[in-house]
């Protein structure tokens, strides 16, 4: 019932949207005639529910026909956002020339933003597939001092599928590899989901040069994807799962939490507590997708939690939403006493493919003891 219950408000939501935008449209544009605006309405509607039958239809079949219909309706989805906010500001600026006494045309009005957005909706494509490299730096009480300036790559949200393929990959392997990490790690939602998946896509991930190892824990989307196919892909490459285990690294704890099945919870402290090996008081490194239950993490005696999942929102200004939905905890680096936590926006993303609310990133972290602090 609660997931019938997000899927009938999230299409609300986007029909509401659509009707807006479609009556800004038709307004703008003087178009009154009947079937002008009739036919206008059921463009509108079927560019907006696409995504959704793209979805199934990903789900089922993989050809060039499916990439680009779900490519392009997700384009749809992202520029709808940006047509939602220009259509907005072309109301406020036409009613603004109204209460000054002025008369504006809003044909141009509405054709300038509507430019805008689209401009903008372009530029969000291409930031979605250009990620940059975030350095960041993480004191960690009782760092062993083989690790002390140390750097562990974190990468999130990749969701490989039919956005984001093998191409991408390598590219993020090659930013990875210039970073020269002492360990990688993957936090959740490296395969979409949403639609099959291949050992070929992960195929560059043996490219990956670690010394320490290449560690990975499940998101939300593998649940999707299946968890059992999601392992059996990744049993070709030289990835290690963490699942609800943990490993000693040269005197670090790291431990991974897999994202629980829909319809089911984890509480992360006697997930921990409950550990074989878990040793408390030893410097600890937690991944767990999403940036929740951190009270549980710092209980736990975690020095470092690494998360993604947000996205920050991905394209703006839905980053508001998450920034309320996480509590302020959606994206950066956020130190509480001996725990920090780091939340990626991730190198990938979902649904649009496009990034205007930020730029997606990979994460370079250096470890350092607090003796080393300045």
């Amino acid at each position: 019932m609660p997931f019938i219950l997000f899927i009938s408000v999230a299409l609300a939501v986007l029909l509401g949207i659509t009707y807006f935008c479609y009556y800004s449209f038709v307004e703008f544009f003087r178009i009154t005639s009947s079937a002008g605006r009739h036919w206008t309405l059921a463009i509108f509607i079927f560019l907006s529910l696409s995504f959704i039958f793209a979805t199934f239809l990903a789900r089922r079949e993989e050809n060039v026909f499916t990439r680009a219909y779900y490519a392009a309706s997700g384009f749809w989805l992202g520029l709808l956002i940006n047509l939602l906010m220009a259509s907005v500001a072309a109301w406020v600026i036409i009613w603004l020339f109204s209460l000054a006494g002025h008369k504006v045309s809003t044909a141009s009005v509405g054709g300038i933003l509507l430019f805008v957005a689209l401009a903008y909706s372009v530029y969000g494509v291409w930031n979605a597939f250009h990620p940059r490299v975030t350095d960041i730096t993480v004191n960690i009480k009782n760092l062993p001092a083989s690790w002390n300036g140390k750097t562990v790559v974190q990468i999130s949200d990749v969701h490989l599928g039919f956005i984001y393929k093998q191409g991408f990959l390598k590219k993020v392997v090659r930013m990875t590899n210039s970073l020269h990490p002492d360990m990688v790690v993957i936090t959740g939602d490296l395969f979409d989901g949403m639609d099959g998946a291949t050992p070929g896509l992960v195929a560059p991930l043996n490219d990956l040069e670690a010394p320490d190892g290449i560690y990975f824990i499940t998101g939300n989307h593998e649940t999707y994807l299946g968890v059992r196919k999601a392992y059996s892909i990744l049993k070709t490459t030289k990835v290690t799962i963490l699942d609800d285990s943990l490993k000693d690294i040269r005197g670090i704890q790291l431990i991974g939490i897999s994202y629980p099945k829909r319809g089911h919870t984890k509480n992360i402290l006697k997930t921990i507590k409950n550990m074989p090996g878990f040793v408390p008081g030893m410097p600890t490194i937690l991944l767990y997708h999403a940036p929740i239950m951190i009270g549980q993490a710092r209980e736990a005696g975690v020095n470092l939690e690494l998360c993604g999942h947000t996205h920050k929102g991905q394209i703006f200004p839905v980053n508001f939403i998450t920034h309320a939905i996480y509590k302020g905890h959606d994206y950066g680096l956020f130190k509480m006493g001996d725990y920090s936590l780091y939340v990626t926006n991730g190198v990938g993303g979902w649904g649009p493919p496009m990034r205007t609310g930020n730029t997606p990133e990979i994460v370079d972290i250096t470890l350092q003891n607090y003796s080393s602090q300045t």
